[in-house]
Formats: structure tokens, C-alpha cells, sequence
């Protein structure tokens, strides 16, 4: 079994402290960081979440890893009547708050600190759910993909949004070289967390896509996967039903 890649190579600690402590140290950085290392993409890839979103019609919408609250807000733009936005730091909630509240959208969005493999929530009480840039950050990914299943209403849907690897030339071997060396010295110059971004893109590289992450979210036990690269292959949508 292969190891574990995790923000800090040196500690001791399981992968979710580690998480929650690196996301903990770049959260006032990170939406500034994002925009840069993306060019500001990111932010299309989002709208389009909604959109598979917004299809479904539903009430209530359980954004997982929200982070700084990103997608979260987004989400408000859809006929949804209930948004939770949950995530294990609380230096990325606290500025996703601030967020929610500048825009005036508290009445609808509600940020939660929870853990995304023990969702405190019933059985089929989640219309749709959604995770972006999140999955490959869980400790246990059978797990976490299984409480979503849980929790999901039957007929509800799963949208991931999620970083992969470009498969043709010359994209796969421009994305090489950019995350393996321009990512990480952007993360160095803005970031006081050196190991930050390194992780981020180590993680990326090794994290399943297109086919395998199908695969893997029909083990779990969802049905109508389907996927769609974004911008030559660096992100993937998942689409998948309860």
C-alpha cells in the first residue's frame, strides 16, 4: 500500500491534522493564492458546479471542504433555500464567514466546522452535495465518499470538482512542469508555509481521475457517474447519483 502524501512529511501527526493545521496557516492567503495559480479559471470551473447544481432543483445543499466558502456563495445564486458550507479549519471558516456576511447572504448559508467523515446529518436528508478542490485532501476516501452517500437523499446528486493531470501533449508535460515548479514557488513567495503548496500539488498528481475516480465512486455505490475534463484535462467535474 502506497504511503500517504500529507503537508508535512516530518510529522507524526494523521493526515487530517495535518490538513486542518496547513489550511489553518494559509487561510488568509488562499483565496489570493488560488486566483494566481489558476489565472483566475477557477472561478468558471465553479459557476459550472452550479449550473449541474442549480439542475437538480434542490432545497437543501451540503458543500463539503468549503474552505474559504467559495463555492458556498455561488451556491446562493441557485433556488436552494438551505447552503451548509462545512469544513475541519477554522482559520478557512472564519474567513469564509466574513465573506458570507459582507454579502448579506447569513439568511441562506450557514458555515459549519465538521469533520467530512463523520457528517453530523440523518440518513437521506441532503438534496445535492458538493465538494471542490476537497476529496484529495480526505484521510480515508472510501469513507468520506461514503457519508456523502448516506446523507444524500436517494436521487441526490454528488458534484466534485477536482484537479487532474492532463493525458495529452504538450498539456500533460507543460502541467509537469508547472506544478512541479512553478506551483510550489508561488506557494514559497506568498505562503510562510513552505510545505503548503508542495503538498497541494504533490496530492494533485497522485490523486485518481476521469475513469479510476468514476470507478472508485461506483464502489462506493453511486450510479450515473460521469465526468467532464476542465481546460485541457487540469480539473475534472464528477457527476454522480444517489
Amino acid at each position: 500500500m502506497s504511503t500517504p502524501i500529507t503537508p508535512y512529511k516530518d510529522s507524526s501527526e494523521g493526515k487530517k491534522t495535518q490538513v486542518r493545521q496547513m489550511f489553518n496557516g494559509i487561510a488568509k492567503n488562499y483565496d489570493a493564492l488560488n486566483r494566481v495559480i489558476s489565472f483566475g479559471i477557477d472561478i468558471s470551473w465553479r459557476k459550472k458546479v452550479v449550473a449541474m447544481v442549480a439542475a437538480s432543483t434542490p432545497n437543501k445543499v451540503l458543500d463539503i471542504a468549503t474552505g474559504t466558502g467559495d463555492l458556498a456563495i455561488h451556491l446562493a445564486e441557485t433556488n436552494a433555500r438551505e447552503i451548509i458550507g462545512l469544513d475541519l479549519s477554522p482559520g478557512m471558516l472564519a474567513v469564509g464567514q466574513e465573506k458570507v456576511t459582507q454579502k448579506d447572504l447569513d439568511h441562506k448559508i450557514k458555515m459549519i466546522l465538521g469533520d467530512s467523515e463523520a457528517l453530523d446529518f440523518e440518513d437521506n436528508s441532503i438534496d445535492a452535495v458538493t465538494v471542490a478542490f476537497g476529496v484529495r485532501n480526505f484521510e480515508n476516501l472510501t469513507l468520506g465518499l461514503s457519508e456523502i452517500l448516506r446523507v444524500l437523499k436517494p436521487g441526490g446528486s454528488l458534484v466534485i470538482l477536482e484537479t487532474s493531470v492532463p493525458t495529452k501533449f504538450p498539456f500533460k508535460q507543460g502541467y509537469t512542469i508547472y506544478s512541479s515548479y512553478i506551483l510550489p514557488l508561488i506557494g514559497r513567495i506568498f505562503s510562510k508555509d513552505k510545505s503548503a503548496y508542495a503538498y497541494l500539488s504533490d496530492s494533485a498528481a497522485a490523486f485518481p481521475f476521469g475513469i479510476a475516480f468514476n470507478n472508485i465512486l461506483k464502489k462506493t455505490g453511486f450510479s450515473s457517474v460521469d465526468h467532464y475534463p476542465q481546460t485541457f484535462g487540469v480539473a475534472t467535474i464528477y457527476l454522480a447519483k444517489k
